[in-house]
């Protein structure tokens, strides 16, 4: 049974993986077997033409779903970096170089089978990607957004198939990467060793490149301008539960006035979370008002700056004190009690983060986030109904 649980995995896994890297040898158009990555493609100048001259025009493939398609890459820690789909004009901060090779703005796409390439506005509106010694173009492709322009992005140096650390691929699971040379931008296969152009129809290949990266070397970070979406603001509340309680007797013949007195410390919660981790040992704070919450009103108090990262929690100390005055017949016991319920408010804020690079750069996004504060609120002080004392000394 074992064989054969392993039997089928084996072919899932060759199943997902067809679509990803071409064999090291594949048919041509007459069917005789040729090396893969064209040997006479390799370390090529393409030549500086346009491509109506050359007479090898990109392909026109449209792929909107490949076998073995994977899942699309999500950088959580880098939020503001996404792949976004093509849908006939470039979204504000798609990522382009200026290729001088070519004089002219290309912008980071990728295509459905997640091989990386270029779109150009001089070029229509395809994604132009290296795949199988040819150069492909599809209208149906993602472009690389950096919104804001916020993470700091850099361009390494790789050769034979290496690739930097926080390496910038196009689908996960899959070993390829954003990657350029002096002639354009394609794909880094770290499978074939090698950076792959498209370029004129062809399928250029080099061993030396650059690699599109993410620099994390931020040294400090700070949250500013924070503004509460006050009208936005949720209140949600727990059941009832005991605070304190407390027993009052009077043992007399006649009605005595007894005051009772219930106090009890609970705490206030209060976080900021803006959907973003912090790097380990980044120097971190946070410009706010804080708001105070009574039930269900709201007053925000004048800015404080503290230190603060994600999952941080900012507690106060609260004391509910109260006293409760009452008639107690002769011979009966009065229990008081005190109740509250967990009150939670949940409200969503825009802000200004800030972060310091070790580089000196200094970069800026809009935030959104979420202040919840959860605390003990609606105190209430009753007493239960009152017991007669058992075998009490009879009144006469």
């Amino acid at each position: 049974m074992k064989l054969v649980l392993w039997g089928w995995l084996a072919v899932l896994l060759l199943e997902g993986t067809k679509a990803l890297h071409l064999p090291e040898h594949h048919e041509s158009t007459d069917g005789s077997k040729e090396e893969y990555p064209n040997p006479s493609l390799q370390d090529v100048i393409p030549p500086l033409s346009h491509p109506s001259a050359s007479g090898e025009e990109a392909e026109l493939v449209e792929r909107d779903e490949v076998q073995g398609a994977v899942r699309q890459i999500h950088f959580p820690d880098n939020i503001n970096l996404r792949w976004e789909e093509w849908t006939g004009s470039l979204p504000e901060g798609a990522v382009s170089i200026w290729n001088s090779y070519t004089s002219r703005t290309d912008h980071v796409c990728a295509e459905p089978g997640c091989a990386t390439g270029f779109y150009s506005p001089a070029t229509g509106p395809y994604c132009y990607y290296p795949y199988g010694d040819r150069e492909y173009r599809t209208s149906t492709f993602r472009v690389l957004v950096n919104l804001h322009d916020f993470e700091s992005l850099e361009w390494k140096s790789g050769s034979y198939g290496s690739i930097p650390q926080n390496s910038v691929g196009s689908c996960s699971r899959v070993n390829v990467y954003v990657g350029k040379n002096k002639y354009g931008l394609g794909k880094v296969d770290t499978h074939h060793e090698a950076f792959f152009l498209p370029y004129e129809g062809k399928e250029y290949w080099y061993k030396s490149y650059e690699v599109l990266s993410i620099f994390a070397d931020y040294k400090a970070q700070k949250i500013s301008d924070v503004q509460y979406l006050k009208d936005e603001i949720n209140f949600y509340q727990q059941p009832p539960q005991l605070l304190a309680s407390s027993r009052v007797i009077n043992n007399d013949c006649k009605t005595v006035k007894k005051t009772a007195t219930l106090s009890r410390r609970t705490t206030v919660e209060q976080r900021w979370d803006i959907g973003r981790s912090t790097s380990f040992g980044v120097n971190s704070t946070i410009s706010a008002g804080i708001p105070k919450i009574v039930e269900t009103s709201l007053t925000i108090s004048a800015e404080l700056s503290f230190e603060w990262r994600e999952g941080t929690t900012r507690t106060e100390s609260v004391t509910h004190i109260h006293s409760l005055e009452m008639d107690v017949q002769p011979n009966h016991i009065c229990e008081v009690v005190m109740e509250g319920r967990e009150m939670t408010a949940d409200m969503p804020f825009t802000a200004t983060l800030t972060r310091f690079y070790g580089n000196g750069e200094t970069r800026s996004t809009t935030a959104r986030g979420a202040f919840i504060d959860v605390q003990i609120g609606a105190v209430t002080v009753h007493v239960k109904r009152c017991q007669p004392i058992p075998d009490a000394e009879p009144c006469y």
